[in-house]
């Protein structure tokens, strides 16, 4: 019978390695969620990620082996998918089972292949995936399953990582990690008892019963299929350094530049030769007298922000003007009410559910506009900041509802001079499984480049503005434009601040590299 001490720990599937942020032995620090742009200027996903499968006994290394590639590829977007998130769900009698260590956890049977594949093939399609997270002290998956997004490379480890031909299929290079028994054991023995609450004696029980016959039947027989077989785990330098090695040829031959990512697209976009011509999915707001005054005052750079928030006060004016009219291309039923007067009228009810999702951080500051005009409305955040190096957005950060395929999306970001971040948070919705046509995208000011790019891409998605410059300059700033937004609505430069210093003044809005890049219409 199962021992009554001391309470199990909670101990949850998932890969050690599968931290955003890894530290290697030299000191780097490797993201090891989000990417640089993984598609084209058009928008189309690049070639696929590279599938690197990792097979072993129990405890035999197969995590370190992981990490230790991870540190020596020194690729700063790895995604790590650990096959103990697939247990099926258990039966009230496989749960009397396993409270007494008598259900195999190593047979075939107890995954779920099919969701697996599933999983896999979506991540090398780029594409979003919801992964369950076991527990293995209650043996049921976790009310949250987590969210993992598609990167250059994926590793799948598990122990039956080589068993279904279909899976294995799925993988660009198979590792075996080969670890002697007594060692696999008392690893195993170690992990049990100290992080899943088990005693000694179900433990070898356990072993002797399930585990080392699986080994025997179904694991080993993957030492057949590997490409290179790891002798000691992660302690085999050598054979980490050939997998690293071979991976980074394999990414070369597909055009990967670790220093750049898949694509220089940024200044690409700018440099598109193709005539200007406002396309039908771009929807200017109508220009009233009351648009285009506010316009004067926002992109006056002598509108205070610090006196009386006269800045922030007419950005959200435009703001709501903007959302209002995007609230115009929703579709709308037709709807009989009682009037207080006992009379019927025929009128109009919104039929759609919206998700605004901004673009942070310029992108934030349209969320209270937005929740003015839609008090019911769905909320998510993509965070895309510029390489400063390679001058590329770069993805670090999302938080989207999960159940966001069925919404209308409003993307928000407050302007589009290129179209690179935007582009990028088109293409993360799009892998998150939202209808092209659902995109809305939102934002006060755009330049003919961006909207040029955009529409190209997804002709689908719906560009909605306040107006449209006819240009960028070479820092890629929307001419005439309103500034760097962001920093003048947060107060984070001194932009819209005048000084009576003229020196200051001059410093602060100097126009050098603001030379215009000419306009291809």
């Amino acid at each position: 019978p199962p021992s009554i001490g001391k309470p199990r720990n909670r101990s949850l599937s998932g890969s050690k390695s599968e931290d955003h942020l890894l530290t290697t032995e030299n000191g780097r620090r490797i993201y090891t969620k989000g990417r640089p742009p993984w598609y084209d200027r058009e928008g189309k996903n690049l070639n696929p990620p590279y599938v690197i499968g990792i097979c072993g006994g129990s405890a035999s290394g197969k995590t370190t082996v992981a990490r230790r590639i991870i540190e020596r590829l020194e690729i700063p977007w790895v995604t790590v998918l650990s096959m103990d998130s697939f247990y099926k769900v258990l039966t009230e009698e496989q749960h009397i089972l396993a409270a007494k260590n008598e259900y195999n956890f190593d047979h075939p049977q107890a995954f779920d292949f099919d969701l697996l594949i599933e999983t896999v093939r979506r991540l090398r399609e780029g594409k979003s995936v919801e992964v369950p997270v076991y527990d293995f002290t209650t043996h049921r998956r976790d009310k949250q399953s987590k969210l993992m997004y598609g990167a250059d490379v994926i590793i799948f480890e598990g122990i039956l990582a080589f068993y279904n031909k279909e899976l294995c299929d799925l993988m660009d290079m198979k590792v075996f990690v080969e670890t002697d028994a007594d060692i696999r054991l008392a690893r195993r023995l170690l992990r049990d008892i100290v992080e899943r609450g088990r005693d000694l004696d179900g433990v070898l029980q356990q072993y002797l019963r399930s585990v080392k016959p699986a080994f025997d039947t179904f694991i080993a027989s993957g030492m057949k299929l590997a490409d290179i077989i790891v002798p000691r785990g992660g302690e085999n330098e050598v054979a980490i350094d050939l997998i690293a090695k071979q991976v980074k040829n394999q990414l070369a031959a597909r055009g990967y530049d670790s220093m750049k990512g898949c694509v220089t697209q940024r200044t690409d976009m700018v440099q598109i030769t193709r005539p200007y011509q406002p396309p039908p999915s771009l929807k200017i707001v109508p220009q009233t007298p009351q648009v285009r005054g506010l316009h004067t005052f926002i992109r006056n750079r002598n509108t205070p922000r610090f006196c009386l928030n006269e800045f922030i006060f007419y950005a959200d004016r435009l703001f709501r003007i903007l959302i209002e009219n995007a609230m115009n291309y929703m579709p709308f039923g037709e709807v009989e009410i009682m009037t207080p007067t006992e009379q019927k009228f025929l009128g109009k009810r919104n039929l759609a559910e919206i998700c605004g999702v901004a673009i942070m951080r310029a992108g934030e500051t349209m969320e209270s506009s937005l929740r003015a005009v839609v008090k019911d409305c769905k909320m998510g955040k993509i965070l895309i900041q510029t390489n400063e190096r390679t001058m590329e957005p770069e993805l670090y950060y999302l938080r989207l509802p999960t159940d966001i395929q069925k919404y209308k999306i409003f993307l928000m970001d407050a302007t589009v001079a290129t179209g690179a971040a935007a582009m990028m948070a088109i293409r993360i919705l799009l892998d998150h499984d939202v209808l092209e046509e659902n995109i809305f995208l939102l934002s006060l000011l755009m330049a003919e480049p961006g909207v040029n790019s955009l529409a190209y891409a997804f002709p689908k998605v719906t560009l909605l503005t306040t107006a449209v410059d006819n240009s960028i300059s070479k820092r890629l700033h929307v001419i005439p434009g309103m500034g760097n937004f962001g920093d003048r609505y947060y107060g984070t430069e001194a932009i819209g601040y005048v000084t009576s210093n003229k020196e200051v003044n001059n410093d602060i809005f100097s126009n050098e590299d603001e030379e215009e890049i000419p306009s291809s219409n």
